[in-house]
């Protein structure tokens, strides 16, 4: 038999009005009630069961008295699964409107990772449980790299105040927080025990620097005044690295607070003494007329594990 279409096998339209017709039919058991119900004449009611009835091809409601067919037991079902799926998709919309699901991405570096990026993940997870969060490990270009390519929605990213960087020009920054650099020396260090460190005593020490992630000691000209060369005695490639150089009693290292919230045993760390040395964190995003609320969500619960934690101090500008 040929469909409605004109083309064997084709599967039947099913058109969602006449089908929450066909609904009110079965569930009051009458046309006319049917009809009083939706605020159709009787007339109406009947010409669209009818004209669903030839679209489908097979009888879906005996008439007298009222029941479906087993062709209505289908069209039914379908109706439902509609109706269901239109309700949950409404109820989607809704939340991805109040930032309560949807999907945001973050890229951070190692140590904003840990001690930032898990604990704001692990709040908003608990306050909106149907967003699917996904957390990159990535250095500042890296994360410029991916935001400028929608790789990623927000990123976590840092400069150094003797060393400022700016953001590429389709970027946003906002200020996050001041990260103090801070010395740390092995723990049997002559200076291990001094309250605050000059780094003109640190001049004729061997460094241990993490270049991809740490202070780069050739900045430090600049910050030290003059006289004072800093020397690369060993390259580690991350903080973790660095410290367990440290420990073993192979030189000194300038380390951001942030990476020093559980130094190992053998380490020593202590503030500098004079003009601070500071990394500067911030939360990037690419410039657009709206942020999406999930993102807006995520910054919220940044900012707070920001300012709730007790490293690193929250900025005064």
């Amino acid at each position: 038999m040929l469909g409605p279409t004109g083309t064997e096998g084709a599967a039947p339209a099913l058109d969602a009005r006449r089908l929450a017709t066909l609904q009110a039919v079965v569930r009051t058991g009458s046309f006319a009630a049917a009809a009083a119900e939706l605020g159709y004449t009787p007339s109406a009611v009947s010409q669209q069961i009818a004209e669903l009835e030839r679209t489908i091809g097979l009888r879906l409601v005996e008439r007298r008295p009222v029941r479906p067919t087993a062709a209505g037991v289908v069209a039914l079902r379908a109706a439902q699964a509609a109706g269901e799926a239109l309700a949950a998709g409404a109820t989607q919309l809704r939340a991805l409107r109040a930032g309560e699901a949807g999907v945001v991405r973050l890229g951070a570096f190692a140590s904003a990772a840990s001690a930032i990026a898990a604990p704001a993940l692990a709040a908003l997870a608990r306050e909106r449980p149907d967003v699917e969060a996904t957390l990159v490990q990535a250095e500042p270009a890296e994360a410029h790299a991916a935001l400028v390519d929608g790789r990623l929605d927000l990123a976590i990213t840092f400069d150094y105040d003797v060393e400022p960087r700016d953001a590429p020009s389709a970027i946003t920054r906002e200020p996050l927080a001041d990260d103090p650099v801070l010395v740390a020396l092995p723990q049997g260090h002559r200076l291990a025990r001094t309250r605050a460190i000059r780094l003109a005593q640190l001049a004729n020490e061997p460094w241990i620097a993490a270049p991809l992630a740490g202070l780069p000691l050739a900045a430090l000209r600049d910050a030290a005044g003059a006289g004072f060369e800093p020397r690369l005695g060993f390259e580690g490639d991350d903080f973790r690295t660095v410290l367990a150089l440290v420990a073993g009693g192979l030189g000194v290292a300038l380390l951001p607070d942030l990476a020093l919230q559980a130094p190992p045993g053998g380490v020593a760390v202590r503030p500098l003494a004079g003009t601070p040395l500071t990394r500067r964190l911030h939360l990037d995003r690419l410039r657009t007329t709206s942020t999406p609320a999930v993102a807006t969500a995520l910054t919220d619960a940044i900012h707070a594990a920001v300012h709730t934690g007790a490293r690193p101090p929250t900025r005064s500008s």
